[in-house]
């Protein structure tokens, strides 16, 4: 005997129950399954526990994308202030944190408890702790079994997400069903996730712990936030935000000292000619950083005994300086994935399956991936709403 629905939800993360509570609020029963003990397990830990649920300045061109035009209908139909006025009408409390971020004062405990409340209204059915065993389609839908059950509707929704942080019970699951229904999938890799630097970078590895605000590029994209020297490379938001565009050989370029006017290391030594280039550094940025760099730029001494030329060429390597990472530290540290279900089989609309009735795709699960600080919780409540209302 199938339990009857007429849309199965599988995911209880963030897209999974947003999408689940859309479509019960207009009629829908509803059954949300997932394979973890409990729903909203990513949530809980985002924004350190305060979970980064929006961005303010949320535009299509904050995401990536083999079609980077996708996301565009959904977000333009679900926007922050939508949500933030859910958030409102449950009497969460919230602030701004900087560039357009939106988290809870107290806990991310309380957008979780918000959507499994949203969800009750509608009467969804959340089911956690069994794994699906199989999903088969026929003429009167799909047939999903789980643990000692199944059950069938005629919509089914993929909400698993993307293989990021393993440790948290994600898998490659979406994909491997995306393909089963004849979809295809972009190749998944590690996005919002700390650069690793080879051997011969060993000097800035006993850095580990230093911070400081930089502009990082790669290609034509650059960002402006705090990076993080660590024991294997490179974190921090600005390193987070650049491992989304970087590739294998590509090099990333940081600008340490951004918004130095041009030829200002001349201007240091004309106004205090017996000062060292470290001194002049550290003025600016932390003390032990500022020692690598003048010891790898090695210009010892009083700037007055350094020519205009050796201070023009230190100055342009201190505002380009070159980092080759031979790699980054994989899902098991990428707060997302990029890549995932080609967006060219799925309706942006509806997130359906063009050619797969009653099959659709939202959150993570798709390749669709947003920039650090609330981008992918918007992706989520947006395509989420965009599917319920479909369904």
């Amino acid at each position: 005997m199938s339990d009857t629905y007429d849309a199965i939800v599988l995911g209880a993360g963030a897209a999974g129950l947003f999408c689940a509570r859309v479509a019960a609020l207009r009629g829908r029963r509803v059954l949300v399954l997932d394979h973890a003990e409990k729903p909203g397990k990513k949530i809980l830990i985002s924004g350190g526990g305060r979970c980064n649920f929006t961005n303010i300045d949320t535009l299509p061109e904050r995401y990536l994308s083999n079609n980077t035009h996708f996301a565009k209908s959904a977000l333009s139909r679900f926007t922050p202030r939508d949500f933030l006025d859910l958030v409102e009408a449950h009497g969460i409390a919230w602030h701004e944190k900087t560039l357009g971020q939106l988290f809870c004062d107290g806990s991310a405990k309380q957008i979780v408890e918000m959507l499994l409340e949203e969800c009750a209204r509608g009467d969804v059915t959340v089911h956690c702790g069994d794994a699906v065993a199989s999903v088969e389609r026929s003429d009167e839908g799909y047939t999903v079994r789980y643990g000692a059950a199944q059950a069938q509707a005629p919509s089914l929704v993929i909400a698993t997400g993307g293989p990021s942080i393993p440790k948290m019970g994600a898998t490659g699951f979406a994909y491997d069903l995306a393909r089963q229904f004849g979809l295809k999938v972009v190749q998944p890799r590690p996005a919002l996730v700390p650069l690793t630097l080879p051997a011969d970078e060993a000097l800035f590895r006993e850095l580990s712990g230093v911070a400081t605000e930089v502009v990082v590029t790669c290609g034509k994209t650059a960002f402006r936030e705090a990076a993080l020297f660590t024991h294997r490379g490179l974190s921090g938001p600005a390193i987070l935000q650049i491992s989304s565009y970087w590739q294998r050989g590509d090099t990333v370029h940081i600008d340490f000292l951004p918004g130095q006017e041009s030829g200002w290391l001349k201007a240091a030594k004309r106004a205090r000619p017996k000062v060292a280039l470290r001194k002049v550094l550290g003025e600016s940025l932390p003390d032990r950083l500022a020692q690598a760099l003048a010891e790898r730029l090695a210009l010892t001494g009083e700037l007055g005994n350094l020519s205009d030329k050796a201070l023009d060429k230190a100055e342009a390597q201190l505002a380009r300086w070159p980092f080759v990472p031979d790699g980054s530290e994989g899902f098991a540290k990428a707060e997302v994935t990029a890549g995932g279900i080609d967006t060219a089989g799925l309706s942006s609309k509806t997130m359906e399956a063009r050619k797969v009735p009653g099959l659709y795709a939202i959150g993570e699960a798709v390749d669709v991936t947003g920039w650090l600080g609330g981008y992918n919780f918007q992706w989520a409540w947006a395509s989420g709403f965009a599917a319920g209302e479909a369904i």
